[in-house]
């Protein structure tokens, strides 16, 4: 197992897709599509102007954990793969460390409807899975994003926690919450 997502061969294909590290030059094309209307809505952070952006997609912690998303050379998403650590007793941290990743994804609208984000999310999986040694993933988003919950289910992904009115929402709502999980075995399983 690894946490260093160097050790993967990147770029990444798959049937029609290719799957690659985020560098700096990625800011334009995915400020584009992060700061349409609907899209913007269900993100962490708003998306701003494009200069603001640029600054915080830079910083050398996200960019290690963002993958781009390209369709024949076009930008049309990005991922977010960030390894980190489950909760364990203090006598086997170190066995834990670095067996868990938390995914995430955006799509550009202009190219949903095409099973790209699936197709995406599932090559995710393989790599969570087989090149980087994990043994579980889990995707986090507010239950009213209908799109995002779907699409982990369609992937397999079990729905393991539902909390009420736990996440404030840009809009000051404080809405509710979906977590989902998959372990390896389960992922082989179905593979």
């Amino acid at each position: 197992m690894t946490q260093d997502l160097s050790a993967v061969a990147w770029p990444v294909r798959t049937a029609r897709l290719s799957i690659r590290r985020a560098t700096a030059a990625d800011a334009d094309a995915t400020w584009a599509f992060r700061r349409v209307p609907g899209v913007d809505h269900w993100l962490s952070t708003a998306t701003g102007d494009l200069a603001s952006y640029a600054e915080g997609f830079v910083d050398p912690e996200r960019l290690a954990k963002t993958l781009i998303i390209e369709r024949d050379g076009e930008v049309i998403g990005d991922l977010m793969l960030a390894i980190g650590d489950p909760w364990s007793q203090h006598e086997v941290v170190d066995q834990a460390a670095g067996t868990q990743a938390e995914l995430g994804w955006v799509l550009h609208p202009d190219h949903a409807g095409h099973g790209y984000a699936t197709e995406a999310v599932a090559e995710l999986f393989r790599i969570c899975f087989e090149d980087l040694g994990l043994r579980r993933v889990i995707a986090l988003c507010f239950a009213d994003n209908v799109a995002s919950w779907r699409l982990m289910e369609r992937l397999g992904m079990r729905r393991e926690e539902h909390t009420v009115r736990d996440s404030l929402h840009r809009s000051g709502d404080w809405l509710d919450g979906y977590g989902y999980a998959l372990l390896a075995e389960e992922w082989r399983a179905r593979a």
